[in-house]
């Protein structure tokens, strides 16, 4: 099994999974059915964020504005470690 999923908070893309995670988390109602998973690309790394059903439209919002936000710490996060970082919301 892998690791790349559940990277150590040491591990940059550990940070970034853990911020994603705890932003995502404080927007729902219910934090037990959020996660977010690392995966390690040739371009850099990508966070799935998966959130059940009723929940997923508190993590996009009204036209995607929370979904843009969210994308937007992550560019500020990529600019600053000088690594790409993406991010897609899961069901």
């Amino acid at each position: 099994m892998s690791n790349v999923g559940r990277a150590e908070p040491s591990h940059p893309a550990g940070d970034v999974r853990l911020l994603m995670e705890s932003l995502a988390k404080a927007l729902v109602d219910d934090p037990s059915v959020v996660s977010v998973e690392a995966e390690d690309l040739d371009g850099g790394t990508e966070l799935q964020l998966r959130v059940a059903g009723p929940e997923i439209g508190k993590v996009i919002g009204k036209q995607g504005r929370t979904a843009r936000a969210l994308r937007t710490i992550l560019a500020a996060v990529s600019v600053k470690q000088q690594k790409r970082y993406t991010l897609e919301i899961v069901e």
